[in-house]
């Protein structure tokens, strides 16, 4: 009862291609296959600048380093 026969599948074919035509479907698979080549270099390219900034720590302007923060207290001490 479950279960679809070969003329299930046929039908369900010819509705497919009724609906999309012969031309669209290789062009919406080629359009698919874009996408996801598009996405993989996209998370590449993401993950080469995560570790590119872990490599390379920034550090922001103004803010004191531990070093330099101790080096204050001294200051203020004397």
């Amino acid at each position: 009862m479950g279960t679809f026969s070969i003329w299930h599948w046929l039908i369900v074919l010819v509705i497919v291609l009724l609906l999309f035509g012969r031309g669209r479907i290789p062009k919406l698979a080629g359009d698919l296959a874009k996408g996801i080549k598009e996405f993989k270099s996209g998370m590449k390219d993401e993950a080469a600048q995560a570790r590119q900034s872990a490599e390379s720590p920034t550090t922001i302007e103004g803010t004191a380093t531990p070093a330099s923060a101790e080096n204050e207290k001294d200051k203020t001490v004397a």
